[in-house]
């Protein structure tokens, strides 16, 4: 739990809620939360659900781990404590855009269980979508796109998850799709064909 430093402080009601918004919108503020080790096609199929959600006319948000870190937490390393801050701070951003209306994806590695968990309790329930990216280390490290596995191996790169660092996948996400086996277009219609099921973005006609 996080310290609350700040003191004197009140909390604001808006005039224009959230169930304005979206009426506003045509959609259900929610968070799409993609998981799962580097390599595994987060980001990949994060900007893909983006793009065909936008094509449908619904307004959107993808929170990407690297872009994030190049500003909001900038500050933050690859601790295990940095790693929790990390989260935490996303989660709070998350839930901003949702209380907008907006369909916010994160795209992060995100790698212990009890920090995912921690951004879902910040939601309303039914607001939080869990998507594990799964996919196969050896296949992610094949792709290793960016050399990183590469620098894992040698030591360059401390604290990296799944070589030198844990991740915990998650038990019960409401969707999983394996990037391995399935292309990125089905994998896209499977996200969109749950937000459809859920009633966060209506059924198109």
């Amino acid at each position: 739990m996080t310290e609350q430093k700040a003191t004197n402080i009140t909390w604001h009601e808006a005039n224009v809620g959230q169930e304005d918004r979206e009426k506003l919108l045509n959609q259900k503020g929610c968070v799409i939360w993609f998981t799962g080790l580097s390599g595994s096609g987060k980001s990949t199929l994060a900007l893909e659900v983006e793009s065909k959600l936008h094509q449908r006319g619904h307004l959107t948000y993808v929170l990407d781990g690297d872009n994030v870190r190049h500003g909001l937490n900038k500050n933050l390393g690859f601790s295990p404590e940095d790693r929790e801050e990390n989260i935490r701070r996303i989660g709070e951003v998350a839930k901003l855009f949702n209380d907008a209306g907006v369909i916010a994806m994160t795209a992060f590695i995100s790698p212990y269980r009890a920090d995912r968990d921690n951004a879902r309790e910040l939601l309303d329930e039914g607001r939080f979508v869990e998507v594990f990216v799964d996919c196969p280390l050896e296949v992610c490290e094949a792709r290793d796109t960016k050399g990183l596995y590469q620098k894992a191996r040698a030591g360059e790169i401390k604290e990296f998850t799944g070589i030198s660092a844990p991740y915990e996948a998650p038990s019960q996400p409401e969707l999983t799709v394996n990037t391995d086996s399935l292309t990125l277009n089905e994998c896209t219609e499977r996200v969109i064909a749950l937000l459809e099921n859920e009633g966060l973005i209506p059924v198109l006609q």
